[in-house]
């Protein structure tokens, strides 16, 4: 009878509309499985033996066999610079250092960050490039927009304009389960045009849709749809807004280096990407709400309405409790509008995207007139340094021309031809994109591998390099259909709003209609703008 009598102290005493309740601290932590364990417990002795097998012992047919005239323009460079043995040595050493780094991060048997330092220090010592070219990549123009896309989100985070705005949406419009549903699509798409990542802005929101949760009924170990699809809505939105911007993310930001480095287009900036995915970003999401809130996980008249009776009016007293607007929320506002309109107009005034966000960081870290200070910006600096090693990695894959060399060999064997048509390629690689997002966590990985495929493709069968890397970059954020596929995802499973099953049913169903969707932008959008030839 006392434990009966504590379980209903311990029910009674939780508040399912108090947003404390949601804070990270206090959600489940996933542990690692034992198959996890061992994975990290063998990662570095695999690592270590394919760096030697790769690099000392054995030989690889297709680059003993390389075709030196089909090398693009970087590598072949290169090689008259260094000639052919020392550019096949450089070969084998850019293969061992690219297959060790991926066993190493997949793996997770060190931390990413000092994989990537491991990387920077191998292509030096092998002399894949210099010193000079493997240390800039610390100083890449990319690498300096991610860090003050993190100096312009700690902004909306410190000055807490993103809490007030996530909540000010839901009371204004929230009024029906309709209207909950699309403001969390207005939402995430406004978070994630500063908040690369999306870890954060998953955090952020947490609170406030669980707490709209409780309000109709899925609180507490409850499940109903209309929890499941707030919860499975928001993981999809965190990671499918991210892919609507340049800097929605940092593997996003990744891809546009590898682009920009392999083709020298200067050109192609943040409007051009911005006209391409975010209408593609906002169609998926709008879909993604019919799927799981009219299909998959119908929500019944009942469940429509709040169950919990003065439960916006909680949210409205969060609201209320914050007070009226600050000095320091208007700055950070008139920032952030004033930075996205300059990264919206980059073909008008030629200011390029990190030199304007660089403009924002500057005056947002003013004393007086700016919002933060250093102290309360979170760049998290691990992070940046496994975006230097990928970058290295983009590097020494571009002067070696390994891609290139790569796909010539694999498609030489499948029979592939010169007249082999431009769809094929574009199937096979949107493809293998999208669901790679079953297999690897990292979106930073997947970037790595396949975006370089994507363009040594194109150059291979004299596409554009664009029309194949465009489409394939463009499903990087597709990480939501099981909890080990992404950190968000792994985060938003502890709710226990949602099963395994569920999250596949819905996952899955929108991973098909992202690859029709990618197709369909293939043969319109990107062929109206110039970047494809159309599929068929």
């Amino acid at each position: 009878m006392t434990d009966k009598n504590t379980e209903l102290e311990q029910e009674q005493a939780f508040d399912p509309l108090d947003m404390n309740n949601y804070k990270l601290e206090k959600l489940p932590k996933m542990e690692k499985t034992n198959f996890e364990k061992w994975m990290a417990r063998l990662g570095a002795p695999l690592a270590i033996l394919s760096f030697i097998l790769i690099f000392w012992v054995f030989k690889i047919p297709f680059l003993e066999n390389m075709n030196f005239d089909s090398l693009p323009e970087k590598a072949a460079k290169n090689l008259a610079k260094i000639g052919d043995a020392e550019f096949l040595r450089a070969n084998y050493a850019m293969l061992a250092i690219f297959v060790a780094s991926i066993i190493l991060w997949i793996t997770e048997a060190i931390p990413n960050y000092l994989t990537s330092l491991f990387v920077i220090l191998g292509i030096v010592l092998t002399g894949v490039t210099s010193q000079k070219e493997a240390f800039a990549q610390l100083g890449h123009p990319v690498m300096w927009l991610n860090i003050l896309s993190f100096i312009l989100a700690s902004m909306l985070v410190k000055t807490k304009v993103a809490k007030r705005l996530a909540l000010w949406f839901i009371i204004r419009f929230g009024k029906s389960a309709t209207g909950i549903f699309l403001s969390f699509i207005v939402i995430n798409l406004i978070l994630s045009a500063f908040i690369s990542a999306t870890t954060v802005k998953a955090a952020i929101l947490l609170p406030i849709f669980m707490t709209v949760a409780a309000i109709y009924g899925a609180s507490n170990g409850h499940r109903n749809n209309f929890g499941r699809n707030l919860v499975l809505q928001n993981l999809f939105q965190v990671n499918v807004g991210a892919s609507a911007f340049l800097t929605g993310s940092g593997a996003s930001l990744l891809a546009y280096s590898l682009i920009i480095g392999a083709t020298g287009d200067t050109g192609y900036g943040y409007s051009d990407r911005l006209w391409i995915s975010f209408p593609l970003a906002l169609i998926l999401l709008l879909i993604g709400w019919i799927v799981g809130t009219k299909i998959i996980f119908p929500i019944s008249k009942e469940e429509s309405k709040p169950s919990i009776e003065g439960g916006m009016d909680r949210l409205k007293g969060e609201l209320a409790a914050m007070g009226k607007m600050t000095l320091d929320e208007y700055k950070a506002v008139f920032i952030f509008v004033g930075v996205l309109i300059l990264w919206a107009t980059d073909k008008l005034h030629g200011i390029d995207a990190t030199t304007v966000a660089f403009i924002g960081a500057v005056i947002a870290l003013l004393p007086k007139i700016g919002v933060v200070k250093w102290n309360d910006v979170d760049i998290p600096w691990h992070l940046m340094l496994f975006s230097a090693g990928a970058y290295a990695i983009g590097v020494g894959l571009n002067v070696t021309g390994i891609p290139n060399t790569l796909v010539d060999s694999a498609f030489s064997a499948m029979g592939v031809a010169a007249d082999t048509p431009f769809w094929v390629f574009y199937l096979l690689l949107t493809g293998m994109m999208l669901f790679s997002g079953l297999l690897f966590q990292s979106k930073t990985i997947r970037t790595m591998i396949f975006v370089p495929i994507a363009i040594g493709i194109a150059q291979k069968y004299g596409f554009e390099v664009m029309s194949l890397a465009i489409p394939v970059s463009l499903l990087i954020e597709h990480v939501y259909v099981l909890p080990f596929n992404s950190k968000p995802a792994a985060l938003l499973y502890t709710t226990n709003q949602y099963s395994w099953s569920d999250t596949f049913k819905f996952g899955i169903t929108m991973m098909l209609i992202a690859w029709v969707m990618i197709l369909v932008w293939g043969e319109t959008v990107l062929h109206w703008l110039g970047y494809t030839p159309g599929l068929f």
